[in-house]
């Protein structure tokens, strides 16, 4: 399989996993790499109890080799909040105009990082008025930057990002490949 795309999904304690998942499952199914980041330990604890081990640190890797930075959502999403390497590497990613995505409470990630001032967005029920214009749909693009709501609207979430990545004829047919 030719890789066309890669992406980092950095994993922290207290991730959900049907965010997590889906998004790395589906990108993989796509040809894209996804290079599971732990941060900020290899070895993490999902929110419902799920032992995971990422495939390095988020604070080792080289970024510039990346497309895209995903961020899954979940009980844990202050521990994405609370980082400055990820706070930095989020404003390097929208600096460079490469794909950022986030889901669930993540894209307060992204409040922090001062990259949604100005765009549409979306994010947990409850979350929304930290946003500058939040928007009602399960996902939302505006330019380089998707945003969704939690679990139930992964799958369109990870389809979103392949479209972003690989083109829209590529994410229509993991669509159809999917049943989704």
């Amino acid at each position: 399989m030719i890789i066309m795309a890669k992406v980092v999904l950095p994993l922290p304690d207290g991730f959900d996993e049907i965010e997590a998942f889906t998004i790395i499952d589906v990108l993989r199914r796509a040809g894209i790499e996804v290079f599971i980041a732990g941060a900020p330990s290899k070895f993490v604890t999902s929110m419902h109890g799920v032992k995971t081990q990422a495939d390095g640190m988020f604070d080792e890797i080289d970024l510039n080799r990346y497309d895209a930075l995903i961020l899954p959502g979940g009980a844990g999403y202050m521990n994405l909040v609370n980082s400055s390497i990820m706070i930095n590497a989020i404003s390097d990613f929208s600096k460079k105009g490469k794909i950022l995505g986030a889901i669930c409470g993540a894209p307060m990630a992204f409040v922090k990082a001062g990259i949604l001032q100005g765009k549409r967005a979306t994010i947990a029920p409850g979350l929304e008025k930290n946003l500058d214009m939040p928007r009602g749909e399960k996902v939302v693009v505006d330019g380089n930057i998707i945003t969704s709501q939690g679990p139930g609207t992964a799958m369109e979430f990870s389809l979103k990002i392949v479209e972003l990545l690989l083109g829209k004829p590529k994410a229509l047919q993991m669509k159809q490949h999917l049943l989704a």
